[in-house]
């Protein structure tokens, strides 16, 4: 996806994974849905460029994207600030996805896997995976926290807490004292020339529809009422509330002049902000909202 040719082996291993799991996840998320990823191919004018692909209105997704990007050229004072380097000529590749499902029987699901390198000899593996329910299926929650735990302990054994810790406090919101889900796992600054850092990239990556996808499969079939979708429109956002305030991922695409639409891709199709809205007492959504805060799913 570059046109530089400066770069480590390292930096075109990762565009070429990140090609081949875009194609992946997408052809598996089609054969659950009614509908196709839409593709638009786009390139940065100060370098390289990147392939979104976006499904809306499908049977199981309401809104979902699944992107990649190569972007290259000078860094700016401010994003080498925001990325505690030095000013200097950089690359970075990654992919990035959100799915909204339709039900609010299903958790929103998002990935972000990412290489970052500079000319100037700084290099590193950055991501994390996190999952945002709207009702209490304890079960879900184990299922995915212990597909993620299984990935970090098989290839950097002791890591999960850390990372885990590291997610409850990232996908976090201070002014509302509460995370935005259920939390992950997170990791930034992973030293680029070490081989199990892109092991752990690539494996988190190929488990990802492992630890997602079973979860649509029990939930898929359920029914749903309005009181549902209003609560998931309600937690939906304070997913927006998020992305807009704190993201780093969101930040950086501004800041390097990336594509605003696939940057926003993020945000969910329909959303309330109602004043001083809470759940009704003793309901499915009430005890939700007691999972938002860190928990021990292992």
């Amino acid at each position: 996806m570059t046109e530089s040719t400066n770069f480590s082996s390292r930096f075109t291993r990762m565009e070429t994974f990140i090609q081949q799991l875009q194609d992946e996840i997408c052809q598996a998320l089609e054969k659950k849905d009614s509908r196709k990823f839409q593709e638009d191919c786009w390139k940065r004018k100060e370098g390289g460029g990147g392939r979104t692909r976006v499904l809306e209105n499908g049977s199981f997704l309401e809104k979902g994207g699944v992107n990649i990007s190569s972007v290259h050229g000078p860094m700016s004072d401010e994003l080498a600030k925001q990325l505690g380097t030095k000013a200097s000529f950089f690359g970075a590749c990654g992919i990035s996805l959100v799915l909204h499902p339709r039900s609010p029987k299903i958790p929103t699901v998002h990935m972000n896997l990412r290489y970052f390198e500079t000319l100037s000899g700084n290099c590193w593996y950055g991501g994390g995976i996190d999952l945002t329910p709207y009702f209490p299926y304890p079960e879900d929650f184990r299922h995915f926290h212990q597909t993620l735990q299984q990935v970090c302990e098989r290839c950097i054994p002791g890591s999960y807490e850390e990372y885990k810790k590291n997610c409850d406090e990232y996908f976090c919101l201070p002014h509302r004292q509460e995370m935005r889900g259920i939390g992950g796992i997170f990791f930034d600054h992973l030293n680029g020339s070490e081989e199990k850092y892109f092991n752990l990239v690539h494996e988190m990556g190929e488990e990802f529809l492992n630890a997602y996808l079973p979860l649509v499969d029990r939930r898929k079939n359920e029914e749903w009422n309005d009181e549902d979708v209003e609560f998931q429109h309600y937690r939906r956002g304070r997913y927006v509330e998020f992305n807009l305030i704190y993201d780093r991922g969101t930040l950086f695409g501004i800041k390097s002049n990336g594509r605003i639409e696939s940057i926003f891709m993020s945000l969910p199709p329909k959303v309330d902000f109602r004043y001083n809205w809470e759940p009704r007492k003793n309901s499915p959504y009430h005890e939700m909202n007691g999972f938002y805060q860190p928990q021990n799913w292992c």
